[in-house]
């Protein structure tokens, strides 16, 4: 995957903590290592039931929905695999 400038405005006002993106890259490997490279999943695997962090609940959708127009579900490793390639662009 290539670095890429044409994210959203919206998005880029509200950037992914790094946090975040170790939590996406953790909840990608867990799932992945128990229920193999074809499982899908939605933004709302790296929260809680409860919404205690309603500003990154926004950025993970944002950063699903319009910055990359991703279904609802998607594969973890292409998920996995978007979240590092913008930490290698990141760190560019």
């Amino acid at each position: 995957m290539q670095c890429s400038q044409s994210l959203h405005l919206d998005y880029e006002s509200r950037p992914m903590s790094p946090e975040l993106r170790q939590r996406i890259i953790q909840v990608c490997d867990q799932k992945v290592g128990s229920k193999g490279a074809g499982v899908g999943l939605s933004f709302y695997a790296f929260f809680q039931n409860r919404n205690d962090n309603p500003q990154e609940l926004m950025s993970a959708a944002t950063w699903w929905i319009q910055a990359h127009e991703l279904d609802h579900f998607e594969k973890a490793v292409k998920i996995r695999e978007m979240v590092l390639s913008e930490l290698r662009c990141s760190q560019d």
